[in-house]
């Protein structure tokens, strides 16, 4: 069976990982902790990110992108009206624009630097960078909330979808960089009831079931984490 290398705490781990259940794949799932710099994970993806996929032949791809685009090719083309990413080229331009954003930018403004201070410190050594959050980093990422949650309002409140009528990568990118937030109770959802609104849309999806049934050890998440009428 294939397997994939995540971390649940990575939202490009979940954002694949949602892909995969959407489409009925089924995968072995390993967490990685990449701060440690396994030899044998180093010798799969030398560039010591996540998620990595490994296939039946033991080939692997790296990156959610490149594995994202890797299922759409080899799976997503026999969904039809279930595909992830649109037929209409000008449409998959408007989905992949969107699912960089929320994999890139708000990765780097906000979703990154609350995981690794909030979470990944905690699990990782004084040698491999780990310790008390640095409480500055943790101010500029929670402003930057704000601003992401307002450009997601914009965007549910304006298109059934993320990116149009239908459902795609642009909606798993978002919810799993939001569905991170949300376990670790950044989110006043009392300010965004339209990105409210959808992401309970998405909550209530069979995909999303594993995640919200995961556990970071030693970190409870707040208490409407798993509730789908929160």
């Amino acid at each position: 069976m294939p397997t994939l290398y995540h971390h649940p705490m990575s939202s490009a781990s979940r954002f694949v990982r949602l892909i995969l259940t959407e489409y009925g794949y089924q995968t072995d799932l390993i967490e990685e902790q990449t701060w440690e710099k396994r030899r044998d994970f180093l010798a799969l993806n030398p560039a010591g990110t996540l998620p990595v996929y490994v296939d039946d032949s033991m080939r692997a791809l790296c990156g959610a992108a490149v594995i994202s685009e890797y299922l759409d090719e080899t799976h997503g083309v026999l969904k039809r009206d279930r595909r992830l990413l649109a037929e209409d080229p000008f449409q998959r331009a408007e989905i992949r624009r969107l699912t960089e954003w929320f994999m890139q930018k708000m990765e780097t403004d906000v979703t990154k630097p609350l995981a690794r201070e909030r979470v990944y410190k905690l699990q990782m050594t004084a040698d491999q960078g780990g310790g008390a959050p640095d409480s500055k980093i943790l101010r500029t990422a929670r402003a930057n909330i704000r601003q992401h949650m307002k450009y997601l309002t914009w965007l549910a409140g304006s298109r059934q979808w993320l990116a149009g009528d239908r459902m795609s990568y642009a909606d798993l990118a978002a919810a799993s960089a939001v569905s991170i937030l949300d376990y670790l109770g950044e989110i006043d959802w009392s300010e965004a009831p339209v990105v409210k609104d959808w992401y309970q849309r998405l909550k209530s999806r069979p995909s999303f079931r594993p995640l919200l049934t995961e556990r970071v050890r030693g970190l409870t998440p707040v208490s409407h984490y798993a509730d789908l009428d929160f």
